[in-house]
């Protein structure tokens, strides 16, 4: 008797994969929720809070899951965060090259989500896994083209409990004090959840977590009280900083050159005859902003001559930021210090150019993609020290997007700087929300380094913030407008400025190391 044919159907999908790709789903869009959830916290808004929590959020999606998996949560994470931060970056120039930066973005965050799954099951999980994001930031902040730390943890941090920590270890520590607080929360909420076999282990069991979480918080609350005493008050003095305008907001801004030169020499004029009438006390210095002169005053007698009169007019040095025009074709974004009787003077050539932008890398390339390309600049790096004499005061220059990098305004700070400029030309980005998230990194830098920072903007918003973080005085978009301040001149380092990159490296291999301590076993096995 023949055995009976049993028929087996292979088109029929397998019922514990579809209940895996089910799953996978939801926690695809908590991933890209806790991305939304970090954005909502960011500046403009002051919702320091909400970033805590959405690392405990994504700690839960990440806990115990494979590389694979944990790559692919990072990547949501990512687009979750990224793509409406840098929103910004398309205002004038179409969705592709935001989305495309967005996305280079997320993959580092999602190379973080492997990492951070894969050290999930040691023990003290959250601690290897913030020095897991500390390594993805640093590697934001170096590649490609020399790196685009805009979207760090700490840079969403210019309020709250957390904030002092910068003034330890800088931007690093910073982000490792918030990351922290949020995985070690969300895995206290995950034992919670689970709940523990046996009710005379609970304490020891939920003590590490609890620990881990606290830690950053009090760390800043201490920090916070030991601020004043980090940096020595040498003196005071009083600054100016001039936002003239631009004729009108976008890529084509500064097509009249001669319009926006003008406008920042009307409001120094103006300046200078409310000083004469006793309105205003008489400035140490005056700082204007990136771009303010895009003609090259050294080359124009026009441009020349406008920023002279300005000059004698305020009695005092003027900082000037300049295009200027190199012997072989190439530019320079320039800032000058401009005295009254002895013309241009010191210069700081800015050090760290913004790619697709002030220069185009593989031109040829990404003209493929975009016809903006040929409108990108051909400028070239300057080098120096980060710092100028501006009459009696010794002024740290971190112009535009120089002041996102940690290197660039420490040096500044090193070389003697008695107070952090921020030269900046937001013009560009009309109306949208990345002029307050410069602001906000400029407020942490001043944490960082015990400094003021006087941030000067073209069309706005320029602002005097103080040592602790505060903003004193603002300004509003696309208004002439002028900011008097006494400010303290402040000699000494914090902690941060002399450790420099040392808790960044650390944070970093403590992250490497745990992968690897995870990886190299399973490995074998």
């Amino acid at each position: 008797m023949a055995a009976p044919t049993v028929t087996v159907d292979r088109s029929a999908p397998e019922p514990r994969r579809a209940r895996r790709g089910g799953r996978g789903l939801p926690r695809v869009g908590t991933a890209a929720g806790a991305g939304l959830l970090l954005y909502a916290g960011a500046p403009p808004r002051q919702l320091w809070w909400l970033a805590p929590v959405a690392f405990a959020v994504l700690w839960v999606v990440l806990y115990g899951r494979s590389v694979r998996a944990g790559f692919g949560y990072g990547f949501a994470f990512g687009l979750g965060f990224f793509v409406p931060l840098l929103s910004w970056v398309g205002e004038f120039v179409g969705p592709l090259p935001w989305l495309a930066l967005a996305g280079v973005e997320a993959l580092v965050l999602a190379l973080a989500g492997a990492g951070v799954a894969v050290v999930s099951r040691m023990p003290a999980a959250s601690l290897w896994a913030a020095g897991v994001w500390v390594a993805a930031e640093a590697l934001i902040a170096r590649v490609p083209f020399g790196g685009f730390p805009w979207g760090r943890v700490a840079f969403g941090q210019p309020t709250g409990v957390f904030l002092p920590v910068a003034a330890i270890g800088g931007a690093p520590l910073l982000t490792a004090a918030v990351v922290l607080t949020g995985f070690g929360s969300g895995e206290l909420l995950r034992r919670l959840a689970r709940g523990c076999p046996r009710r005379e282990h609970r304490a020891p069991w939920l003590a590490v977590p609890a620990l881990l979480a606290v830690a950053p918080v009090i760390t800043g609350v201490v920090t916070a009280r030991l601020l004043a005493g980090m940096t020595t008050v040498d003196g005071q003095a009083v600054v100016a900083l001039v936002q003239g305008n631009v004729p009108r907001a976008g890529l084509d801004f500064n097509a009249q050159r001669r319009a926006v030169l003008d406008n920042h020499v009307a409001r120094t004029m103006r300046l200078a005859a409310d000083v004469a009438a006793g309105r205003d006390p008489a400035p140490a210095l005056v700082i204007w902003p990136e771009n303010s002169s895009d003609i090259d005053p050294l080359r124009n007698p026009d441009a020349r001559a406008a920023i002279n009169r300005a000059a004698r007019a305020i009695g005092v040095p003027i900082l000037v930021g300049a295009v200027l025009r190199t012997d072989d074709g190439h530019y320079t974004n320039t800032m000058i210090v401009w005295g009254p009787r002895a013309g241009p003077g010191e210069r700081h050539n800015k050090r760290r150019l913004q790619p697709f932008g002030e220069y185009m890398p593989y031109r040829g390339f990404f003209r493929l993609f975009s016809p903006y390309v040929d409108r990108a600049g051909s400028f070239v790096p300057g080098n120096g020290d980060g710092a100028v004499d501006i009459g009696p005061v010794r002024v740290g220059v971190a112009t535009c997007y120089e002041v996102v990098f940690d290197d660039l305004v420490r040096q500044s700070v090193r070389s003697g700087a008695q107070l952090l400029a921020v030269p900046t030309n937001n013009a560009t980005f009309g109306f949208t929300e990345m002029t307050y998230q410069q602001q906000a990194i400029s407020r942490v830098r001043a944490v960082e380094h015990g400094r003021t920072v006087l941030v000067a903007a073209t069309s706005g918003v320029s602002a005097v913030i103080d040592p602790d973080g505060t903003v004193e005085q603002h300004t509003t978009l696309f208004r002439p407008d002028a900011l008097m301040a006494r400010v303290p001149l402040r000699s000494g380092t914090t902690p941060a400025t002399r450790l420099g990159a040392v808790p960044e490296w650390l944070l970093a291999a403590l992250g490497v190391l745990g992968v690897a301590v995870t990886l190299i076993p399973r490995g074998r096995r």
